[in-house]
């Protein structure tokens, strides 16, 4: 594999650690994959839950938190550290603050445009800026964004498509439409950055994002032309990983047809595995609550059936009967709990063509029928 360049940060495998909250993809996992030459990345989302004083000031535990769990990863590496920070958080300045702050390596940024991003840095000039885009269009109108009001050239783009995991950047009748898939979305990106890396002689990388998980997507992503991609699933049932041993259980035990789309109340589709939380709300049966957090701008609190904070920070706790898990599409591929190292060992394999992809969707034989859709009642 060719080195992945952000920026002057060089990382010697191309593959970046998808971001994953809530407090899935934290110290334990990012410095992992960093240490074995991708980028380690920390999720910011709902990152100080866990904090005793959550209830009484989100706000202030998310910032300590993530503070925290930057300084505790970065004295477990010294490679290439990033966070994601998500546009629509109610914090979402902010966390970028205390990102900056801390001298993290790369902000990644998404579920939004993050028009405002390059402001944050402009006086510091150390960590560099990669939005996340669903479409070529969002990538043109961040860089002339950029350029107009900051004079600042995106360092690079991860592009994610359909078949990623948690909340996505399409509507529901995209997600199995052709036209969205990834395949499309890498080349018409990289068509619309080459104009602007010619002329500010700048490298803009772009990033394949959502369903890569053996080494053979890696390939196949990189001679449509991607600089690298991003991987979260295949990342989850490590060792290293943050989760508790009931969520990557969750992605132990699933089948292909577990995987679903959900309405979720922040506005946006979402994939996740079914369970019996889910169905309930399929059902239209209500999990009473009282929002304590507004952690997302566009969440409709008011109607939703559940708070998505709530749920998904029980998911981190084990407690999937009072939440669930987001995942990717290829989240049912999981069969076993490995170190990090191991998985970066097999996808260098599978890579290379030594041995076949691990349970091919057309091979697995607990693949089912497509994924199927649950909305909020």
């Amino acid at each position: 594999m060719k080195n992945l360049n952000i920026g002057g940060l060089k990382a010697k495998i191309p593959i970046i650690q998808g971001g994953m909250g809530v407090r899935i993809s934290l110290s334990g996992l990012a410095p992992a994959v960093a240490n074995e030459g991708g980028i380690g990345v920390i999720a910011t989302a709902g990152i100080g839950l866990s904090e005793p004083d959550s209830f009484a000031d989100f706000l202030g535990s998310n910032a300590r938190a993530l503070r925290s769990e930057i300084r505790k990863a970065r004295q477990m590496t010294k490679g290439i550290l990033g966070v994601n920070i998500m546009v629509a958080l109610t914090d979402f300045a902010d966390m970028v603050k205390t990102a900056v702050e801390e001298k993290i390596d790369i902000i990644f940024s998404g579920a939004g445009l993050p028009l405002n991003l390059p402001e944050f840095v402009k006086d510091v000039g150390q960590t560099k800026l990669a939005p996340i885009v669903s479409s070529a269009r969002a990538a043109g109108v961040i860089i002339r964004k950029w350029l107009g009001k900051y004079d600042y050239v995106p360092d690079a783009f991860v592009v994610e498509g359909p078949l990623a995991g948690g909340h996505l950047g399409f509507k529901t009748e995209q997600i199995q439409d052709p036209v969205y898939s990834l395949e499309r979305l890498i080349p018409e990106v990289i068509a619309e950055v080459r104009p602007y890396e010619d002329k500010h002689q700048k490298s803009i990388p772009v990033i394949a994002a959502g369903g890569i998980y053996t080494g053979a997507d890696i390939r196949r992503f990189m001679d449509l032309g991607a600089s690298g991609v991003q991987m979260a699933t295949r990342f989850v049932c490590t060792d290293e990983c943050d989760a508790s041993r009931e969520f990557k259980q969750a992605y132990l035990e699933s089948k292909k047809g577990d995987l679903m789309i959900i309405e979720s109340p922040v506005g946006m589709p979402g994939r996740a595995i079914r369970n019996r939380f889910l169905e309930d709300v399929g059902a239209g049966k209500k999990k009473p609550f009282h929002c304590p957090y507004h952690c997302i701008i566009t969440c409709k609190r008011q109607t939703s059936p559940y708070c998505i904070a709530l749920a998904l920070s029980s998911d981190y706790k084990g407690k999937l009967n009072r939440g669930f898990a987001f995942a990717g599409a290829n989240a049912y591929r999981n069969d076993r709990i490995v170190p990090v190292r191991q998985i970066f060992a097999e996808v260098m394999d599978e890579y290379a063509g030594e041995v076949p992809a691990r349970l091919g969707a057309e091979q697995s034989p607990r693949a089912s029928a497509e994924a199927p859709k649950i909305t909020l009642a």
